[in-house]
């Protein structure tokens, strides 16, 4: 494996923490610690797609509250709600805010290093389907609006000419907006940018 995978850990309980830290990194993971939800969710936007491993019984920002946020935000980063004993109710609240899983301390290692792994394995698609669409709705963006109406009008299947023709602009005009458009879309072929437009919800059935 290149890249560590990351794993975000979130308890105020220090001993918790370092044994956790402990037991993931000489797993291989990447651990970043923090000790209440309100800092990991300021850190976010910024952070490396990975599991997060919340308490759910936390001064502040509980675990709950924390599913809540993320959810607001759609994050794709996987949940696993650690529970004190006898939390069922709230695990299972958890699990209705979208929390992959939960697990009754104590718990066994093993078990937290594999629902970890599983986690991360089931979330990884999304989250990198879903930076890959906010990178394309990034390029769309960086067009000119004559260069949207360009692409608009290849994705429509128009030629140069026919393009040329409704904008009153000579096609040899278009072929450079048409260049344009492929180096900022980074498309190949037509059939690339086709699949870039249909990606970024430009193309309506």
């Amino acid at each position: 494996m290149t890249t560590k995978r990351h794993v975000y850990v979130i308890d105020d309980d220090a001993a918790m923490r370092d044994s956790l830290n402990f037991l993931l990194d000489s797993s291989g993971f990447g651990v970043t610690l923090f000790d209440n939800a309100k800092d990991f969710i300021n850190t976010l936007p910024g952070l490396a797609f990975g599991c997060v491993v919340s308490d759910v019984r936390m001064p502040g920002m509980d675990g709950i509250e924390l599913l809540k946020r993320m959810k607001a935000q759609n994050s794709p980063f996987p949940i696993l709600i650690m529970t004190g004993h006898g939390d069922v109710p709230l695990a299972v609240e958890a699990m209705k805010l979208g929390a992959v899983d939960f697990l009754e301390k104590p718990f066994e290692d093993d078990r937290l290093i594999t629902m970890i792994e599983t986690a991360i394995r089931q979330a990884e698609p999304a989250a990198k389907s879903e930076a890959i669409s906010q990178d394309i709705a990034a390029r769309v963006a960086s067009l000119s609006p004559r260069e949207r109406q360009v692409m608009e009008g290849l994705i429509a299947g128009l030629s140069n000419k026919l393009i040329a023709r409704e904008y009153d602009i000579s096609p040899r005009t278009i072929e450079v907006y048409r260049a344009n458009v492929m180096t900022k879309m980074q498309a190949n072929s037509l059939s690339e940018l086709v699949r870039m437009a249909m990606r970024a919800g430009m193309l309506n059935d």
